[in-house]
């Protein structure tokens, strides 16, 4: 049972493989992090990249959540959703002029800016639609996240964000910009943090350069300090930090700024809430090894993949002994891996498995590599289940292209 729902039976009706997302356990986590920054002026704006499914956002929305998003389809998505644009900020290194442009237009409440090209361009649209763009210079702190490197973006190496030196300058100009306000400042230095440590460095250095504006004259309104809060992907092993002792530190680091703390949380809200549903297509003996081939591949979760991540795989029977497996996926490449030597109870063709802590970064960063249609999304609740995204069909995979039908010289 999965928030008063029968897998077996869900996986029945919708097949496999499939994401179901438990909308309980998605309030129980919006509502603790509203209680631990309760009485603090803050707003929570979720990072749509760990899953952008309409009916997430749409939860966020029906909860006073609003949104971070780095794409201008995020946009659109979170606006369709119900998100209000003044809830909404954008962040990102790469934003174009059209974006901002859609961005602009939709009123959204900040810009978080990683760049001097990016501040001008915002600068030169915001005056083309004859509006004030409210945006935050994204620092880099360059505190080391003790996370993997692939999902560490805090250090001076990394894309992201600018240098306080930097920053510094931004401000200086920023009284000769006309369609800016720079008022904010932001710091997001990675996902998956286990430790309050790197968030204590990092916030005691947003919050010294926050002083040292003030001192010289500048308005600060609000400070984004990102997201990164880790789940447990290991039970047991991982360690989340307390939601009450990060709110604690954060309430500790800016006890004299009246501003808006603003928090960008994703994986936290959402990873613990999703499982993906698969099957066992069969056991093939090898070598010296075992390998279970499921109907999941990594083109449908792609954490393990990309970033050696551990997803416990729980098989839904009982009362069998304990094989050592290698879990796969049917896709043609040694990394569509799941699992390694994994000790589960033995599984024959058939069978059904979850994969879980599936919810952040799985189903958005799926795709249709070896032409494997996207699987399906079903929210549940207390009992009752949605299909919140139908299973891709195959025609549906190929409606974008077409044979050449007229040639164009250049």
């Amino acid at each position: 049972m999965f928030d008063g729902v029968d897998l077996h039976a869900l996986a029945s009706a919708v097949q496999t493989p499939c994401y179901a997302y438990s909308a309980t356990a998605i309030r129980q986590r919006i509502a603790g992090l509203q209680a631990a920054f309760k009485g603090l002026d803050h707003r929570i704006c979720y990072a749509v990249k760990a899953n952008s499914n309409l009916a997430i956002l749409q939860l966020m929305a029906q909860h006073d959540v609003g949104a971070d998003i780095v794409s201008a389809g995020e946009l659109h998505r979170s606006l369709r959703a119900g998100i209000p644009a003044e809830r909404i900020v954008f962040s990102g290194v790469g934003k174009t002029a059209e974006e901002v442009d859609a961005a602009l237009t939709a009123g959204v409440w900040r810009f978080n800016v990683e760049s001097h090209d990016e501040l001008h361009v915002l600068q030169q649209r915001a005056a083309m639609h004859g509006v004030c763009a409210r945006a935050a210079v994204r620092i880099n702190p360059d505190v080391d996240a003790q996370t993997h490197a692939k999902i560490s973006t805090g250090k001076a190496e990394n894309k992201f964000g600018v240098s306080i030196d930097e920053a510094r300058r931004w401000f200086d100009e920023a009284a000769g910009m006309s369609h800016v306000r720079l008022d904010g400042l932001h710091a997001h230095i990675g996902s998956q943090i286990l430790s309050l440590d790197p968030f204590r460095r990092a916030l005691r250095r947003v919050e010294d350069f926050r002083r040292e504006l003030v001192d010289s004259g500048h308005v600060i309104g609000s400070i984004d300090i990102g997201g990164g809060l880790g789940v447990a992907y290991r039970p047991g092993l991982d360690r989340p930090i307390p939601v009450q002792d990060y709110a604690a530190l954060v309430r500790e680091t800016f006890a004299d700024f009246r501003g808006t703390v603003v928090l960008e949380p994703g994986r936290y809200l959402v990873g613990e809430a999703g499982v993906l549903l698969t099957r066992v297509v069969r056991v093939k003996e090898g070598e010296g090894r075992h390998f279970l081939v499921l109907d999941a591949a990594m083109n449908d979760l792609l954490r393990p993949s990309l970033y050696d991540a551990w997803h416990d795989i729980v098989p839904l029977h009982e009362g069998r002994e304990t094989v050592r497996y290698d879990v796969v996926g049917p896709v043609c490449e040694t990394g569509d891996t799941f699992a390694r030597d994994r000790a589960l109870p033995r599984c024959r063709a058939g069978d059904l498995l979850m994969i879980t802590g599936a919810g952040a970064y799985g189903a958005s960063m799926s795709s249709t590599y070896n032409s494997r249609p996207l699987a399906a999304e079903v929210l549940l609740d207390d009992g009752r289940y949605a299909v919140v995204r139908r299973r891709q069909t195959l025609a549906e995979m190929m409606a974008g292209e077409q044979l050449p039908q007229a040639w164009n010289e250049t």
